[in-house]
């Protein structure tokens, strides 16, 4: 059984995906953090789990020494939202996740990865979740032992896990206390309860689900893949499906959480 890193825990602890160009991996305490690198409504459903091409390394197969994200000039206190700071602390434990994710993607191009634009868009992310957890706050959300553990069971069977006490138990080993796990998912608990309420989110119709699945199939053609490589559409409907209602509620989101911005008092230090 293929166990989740830490990282890969707390991208799924985080309860949205805003539409962005690259991803933020990891949260803090009550600050859950957004992931996704972006929507994935137009993401063709895996056959498998085969993971990645090799990475180019150099002379003997030996992998090229990953350049350091670079915090020197990140302030104490990143931004202020509504009276609230995040601090440097927060958000050097995201950067330099999304920094490594970032670099990586990058290997194949060559190019180096804009640190001074990621460094702006994970700053505004962490905002934007600020806002959001805010928000679930004051409507009066505040989530139950019960919808942490229902929160935390899912997380186990989205990884392959048993149980909850098996995400506990496997996070512990790498340096999260039962506290934090438990924090992280109530946060998720909370933001996913407050989009779900404030979003106007419909189920796709058969015929919508039909649709998408055949201009993948035409995408998969077009780029000189093999069809055959996409699930027959009975077996991708249910993906596609949750793809659609993700893509809406991250839609939802971003649009909450720009009003949330544009009435409250949000300073921004990077």
């Amino acid at each position: 059984m293929k166990v989740p890193s830490q990282r890969a825990f707390r991208r799924t602890l985080a309860a949205l995906t805003f539409t962005a160009a690259v991803a933020l991996t990891g949260c803090s305490g009550d600050q859950a953090a957004p992931t996704g690198a972006s929507d994935q409504g137009g993401q063709a459903p895996a056959a498998s789990d085969g993971g990645g091409a090799p990475q180019a390394g150099g002379q003997g197969g030996e992998q090229p020494q990953m350049p350091e994200a670079d915090v020197s000039d990140i302030p104490e206190v990143v931004a202020t939202v509504n009276g609230e700071d995040i601090t440097k602390d927060e958000f050097t434990a995201i950067y330099e996740g999304q920094f490594q994710q970032a670099t990586m993607q990058q290997q194949s191009t060559g190019q180096e990865v804009d640190q001074a634009a990621l460094k702006t868009q994970v700053a505004n992310q962490l905002v934007d979740n600020r806002l959001l957890l805010q928000g679930a706050s004051e409507a009066g959300i505040e989530p139950t032992d019960a919808d942490i553990d229902a929160t935390l069971e899912e997380i186990a069977q989205q990884n392959g896990l048993g149980s909850e006490d098996e995400v506990i138990a496997t996070l512990e080993q790498q340096g999260m206390s039962e506290e934090d796990v438990r924090k992280d998912a109530s946060s998720q608990f909370k933001l996913t309860t407050f989009i779900e309420q404030e979003a106007e989110v419909t189920e796709p119709t058969d015929e919508e689900l039909q649709t998408q699945y055949d201009q993948l199939v035409e995408q998969q053609k077009q780029a000189g893949g093999d069809p055959a490589q996409i699930p027959p559409f009975e077996e991708a409907k249910e993906q596609l499906a949750q793809q659609t209602i993700t893509q809406q509620q991250n839609e939802a989101a971003t649009t909450i959480a720009a009003e949330l911005r544009e009435a409250g008092d949000v300073t921004v230090n990077v």
